[in-house]
């Protein structure tokens, strides 16, 4: 009998129209920082991010942040702190253009998820879940309007663990067996 243990899935999620929404795109987290303080300190953050965010810990998921943007991964993991959201890791354009040379991609795309070994990326662009296809990549799209995203999102993780699972059950398979056949 084999043990199969769980893989710890990887997820990231892109900022712009995805986690940081405006106001007239999506409803937002409420702050635990006055609006004055807040607005210098961060950005809206998309409804539902806080109990997406727990529910994915809870599953055991790490938490990441794979952006475009040049924001800091400081910045990054400050903003989301003011609404007691932890992440793992923080990919930036530095840390994206530094991996595509390394992979040896000149014209990459414009995420890579596999050089951070993340398992599922989420993210508001159609381009990028094309690009997810073209380089071998799991995308979720979750438009900024809609309402049931994390429900989506939590939809292709569990995904994700059962091809993990599917993976790693065939990997611990014994090999058939091939029968010779002698001859004289």
């Amino acid at each position: 009998m084999h043990v199969f243990r769980r893989q710890r899935i990887r997820v990231s999620f892109d900022i712009d129209d995805t986690l940081a929404c405006q106001l007239h795109h999506c409803a937002v987290e409420q702050s635990w920082l006055p609006a004055c303080v807040h607005r210098w300190l961060g950005e809206p953050l998309r409804i539902g991010t806080r109990a997406l965010t727990r529910e994915l810990r809870r599953q055991g998921c790490s938490i990441w942040v794979y952006t475009s943007s040049g924001r800091t991964p400081s910045y990054i993991r400050r903003w989301l702190l003011l609404y007691g959201i932890r992440v793992d890791g923080v990919v930036n354009s530095v840390l994206h253009n530094r991996a595509l040379t390394i992979n040896g991609l000149s014209k990459g795309p414009s995420k890579f998820p596999p050089a951070f070994d993340i398992d599922l990326h989420v993210d508001d662009s159609e381009g990028v879940r094309t690009e997810g296809h073209d380089h071998g990549f799991r995308v979720v799209v979750v438009h900024p309007e809609d309402e049931n995203w994390a429900q989506r999102v939590l939809d292709a993780v569990a995904q994700v663990q059962a091809q993990l699972a599917w993976q790693q059950l065939r990997s611990n398979m014994p090999a058939p067996q091939r029968s010779e056949v002698a001859s004289s």
